[in-house]
């Protein structure tokens, strides 16, 4: 089982892209919170497959069955404990992938951490498919912190190079494509469509945006929540990399450019910006966090490529076959806001225990 230890919660998630089933553990969650299933349903088919021209042709429904942790829709102080079945697995899209391992996945570096024994059939434990379980844990989370005024928000900032256009101000979860401008959409479909039909894939990045986080959670160092969620950020198969703020561009500028002044807003203390992207020390200063992905494109595709042959140690070919996301990004975009919620959620339960002496 793949575990992560936050301060107050603890996620396992197990199972493989074809096994029987996968599925999450979350334990630390408070009794006494009604979760709404059917909401949570809804956000599980932003990520489920098989659904539009951009996402594999996997058909899975990915419902949630509860097997501990629920009663009536409440959750009773029990570790929640939540399976998805596999469907829809062809395992046999992936025989030649034992011996010969695809350009820019994990094949080769699973083949050689265990020893031969890796699952290939879609990935393993290396697939998307492990994001679903993710989204369970994640949208719980969501749940819980929208009670507390707490929102998290992302849209497709850049597909293949295309940019999306305006400000990132409510949820584009609703939207025929993720983006707050419909016409950057459209082109980012053009060009995910363009690579789709050239047997090859595009990346991107996403944005994340959340607010009502109060100041005061995180901690210094090791725990800060720049480090929780690029922990969390990164256990999406697909991501390359994570800023906050203005993050890398802060590199060029000087301290008279990039420090946030402080202001009053209310008898609130503030900023008029927020280059920070609302975290100070690891720690969240009151503004929102905004944070962004890169994307990795989808490395199975159906161009030839160069690889080698495990077996025999000679250089070969590979083109790859199965069903396979010319872009990844938009079926991500309820991952990173389900590994946000997660770390938030429980950096919010860690800071309650430290005002009140428990959670």
């Amino acid at each position: 089982m793949n575990t992560y230890h936050g301060q107050m919660l603890t996620l396992g998630i197990f199972g493989q892209s074809h096994s029987k089933a996968i599925g999450m553990t979350l334990e630390g969650l408070p009794a006494g919170e009604k979760i709404d299933l059917e909401k949570l349903k809804r956000f599980l088919g932003r990520r489920a497959p098989g659904k539009n021209a951009w996402s594999t042709a996997r058909r899975e429904t990915d419902d949630a069955d509860f097997v501990g942790g629920l009663v009536d829709g409440v959750l009773c102080g029990a570790p929640l404990c939540a399976l998805i079945c596999n469907a829809d697995p062809r395992s046999g899209d992936y025989e030649a992938l034992k011996k010969t391992p695809r350009p820019g996945h994990a094949d080769f570096a699973a083949h050689e951490k265990f020893f031969g024994f890796n699952d290939v059939r879609g990935g393993g434990q290396f697939s998307g498919r492990l994001t679903a379980p993710l989204c369970i844990a994640g949208g719980v989370c969501l749940q819980l912190l929208e009670k507390e005024g707490i929102f998290v928000l992302s849209r497709a900032l850049s597909i293949g190079g295309v940019w999306d256009e305006g400000e990132l101000t409510s949820s584009t979860a609703q939207k025929d494509f993720p983006t707050v401008s419909d016409e950057a959409g459209a082109r980012m479909r053009a060009v995910i469509e363009q690579a789709r039909a050239q047997g090859d894939s595009v990346g991107g990045r996403i944005e994340v945006k959340v607010t009502g986080l109060p100041a005061g959670l995180g901690e210094p160092m090791f725990a800060g929540l720049e480090n929780r969620l690029s922990q969390m950020l990164f256990a999406i198969p697909a991501v390359k990399g994570v800023e906050f703020g203005d993050g890398f561009a802060l590199a060029d500028q000087r301290g008279s450019e990039a420090n946030d002044a402080f202001c009053l807003q209310n008898g609130r203390v503030s900023s008029p910006t927020n280059h920070m992207g609302g975290i100070l020390g690891g720690i969240s200063n009151g503004m929102e966090l905004t944070l962004r992905l890169a994307v990795k494109p989808t490395p199975s595709i159906a161009l030839e490529q160069k690889s080698v042959n495990l077996e025999d140690k000679t250089e070969t070919s590979l083109i790859v076959g199965g069903r396979h996301d010319p872009c990844i990004v938009p079926r991500a975009l309820p991952c990173a806001e389900a590994a946000c919620a997660i770390v938030l959620y429980d950096a919010l339960l860690k800071r309650r225990s430290e005002l009140y002496g428990a959670k």
